[in-house]
């Protein structure tokens, strides 16, 4: 199968934006990982997407993906010579997220009999099908991909698509070979590896160090932890705003130096394998990857009762939830599950096994293949 995806940015060029945050986002993780699984599989994958920066070269192979850049300001134009000379005989066409250029390839699949799917990853994607022209055409595919039930939902009330095209699919994560539990003897070593010394247990934050992922929220109550267990250490692994991380560190040193900023790395599975607690206090989100990365590495999660965290602490309890921005209470729980060694083991074996069964990338490959092909399954 020849499958060509469309998303609004892809290896732009520039791994930090002047604040200091990473410039790749959760958007084309989603497509980089799906790009390799079905290459993997034995499809032909290409991706098409905006050219950023003069640097960027027009087409280029990206860990074996064929990415292509298209010129404004005649992306469409580009659009349909590229379907019809060097990416002809696409079999589906596969969009993340709603670039505004990709409703010229959903123009094209439709005069050509090809399928369409689109995938929402962010609430705040969902559109109304009378907002303007674009929108009309984003309403028209063959099937829609909701990562969460949050966006499900709104998808079929805010923007009137039919329940039987929205399919319900995690974009899900490595289960097998990355993220995965590891024993006490693996853990000191990886410990040492890192050069991480503590006599306590390590609470991990992993994601964008960024305001909306409740990064003050997250300070306020590690003021509250330390006080009361200051063997404890917290781990921040993630680029993000500069300011921010200052501010991390500041507050570090006023709390004995128990919070270690890591920055920004290419594979964090050993850093999940490392800690002992996920703490994810996010203000809003779509699905997140860190915490099914958590979930599968057997951590017990505390996060934020927000949409997507929702979906994935409740039906696999692995954790617990706590209202957004109450630092007060995920200070409590964190300290409640320190002390509780028989609640953590039930989450994590519970979460693992959930992850084994719902979130293994691989296991859900099938159904995506299926619904690009316009296969109709159950959800």
């Amino acid at each position: 199968m020849k499958i060509e995806i469309f998303i609004k940015n892809f290896a732009v060029g520039k791994q930090f934006d002047k604040s200091g945050v990473p410039n790749k986002s959760g958007a084309e993780f989603h497509g980089e990982n799906h790009a390799k699984l079905l290459l993997e599989y034995g499809d032909d994958v290409y991706i098409m997407t905006k050219k950023t920066y003069f640097f960027t070269k027009g087409r280029e192979l990206i860990n074996g993906i064929d990415v292509c850049r298209l010129h404004a300001p005649f992306r469409w134009l580009e659009i349909f010579f590229r379907l019809c000379t060097t990416h002809k005989n696409t079999d589906c066409f596969y969009i993340i997220g709603t670039p505004k250029f990709s409703v010229w390839a959903i123009l094209f699949a439709k005069f050509k009999k090809k399928p369409t799917t689109l995938v929402l990853t962010s609430k705040v994607e969902v559109f109304t099908k009378t907002n303007n022209w674009r929108t009309k055409i984003f309403s028209s595919c063959d099937n829609y991909i909701a990562i969460s039930n949050e966006i499900r939902s709104g998808l079929i009330k805010k923007g009137k698509i039919p329940c039987h095209k929205v399919h319900l699919l995690p974009q899900g994560v490595d289960t097998k070979r990355r993220f995965y539990p590891v024993g006490e003897v693996r853990k000191k070593f990886l410990r040492e590896k890192y050069k991480i010394s503590t006599d306590g247990k390590i609470i991990l934050f992993c994601a964008r160090v960024v305001l909306n992922k409740g990064i003050d929220t997250m300070l306020k109550a590690w003021e509250i932890i330390h006080e009361v267990k200051p063997e404890l250490l917290l781990l921040v692994v993630g680029g993000g705003v500069n300011d921010l991380l200052e501010e991390i560190r500041i507050t570090s040193k006023k709390l004995d130096n128990s919070i270690m900023v890591v920055g920004e790395v290419e594979r964090t599975d050993e850093y999940y394998q490392l800690s002992d607690i996920y703490l994810f206090p996010s203000r809003f989100e779509g699905l997140p990857t860190t915490l099914m990365e958590a979930i599968s590495c057997g951590l017990p999660c505390i996060a934020s009762r927000i949409g997507g965290c929702e979906d994935l602490i409740l039906p696999s309890k692995s954790g617990i939830l706590v209202e957004p921005e109450s630092y007060k209470s995920f200070a409590e729980e964190v300290l409640n599950l320190v002390d509780n060694e028989r609640m953590s083991k039930e989450y994590s074996v519970s979460g693992r096994n959930y992850a084994l069964k719902y979130l293994d990338c691989h296991t859900l490959l099938p159904s995506l293949r299926n619904i690009l092909k316009n296969i109709q399954i159950k959800d």
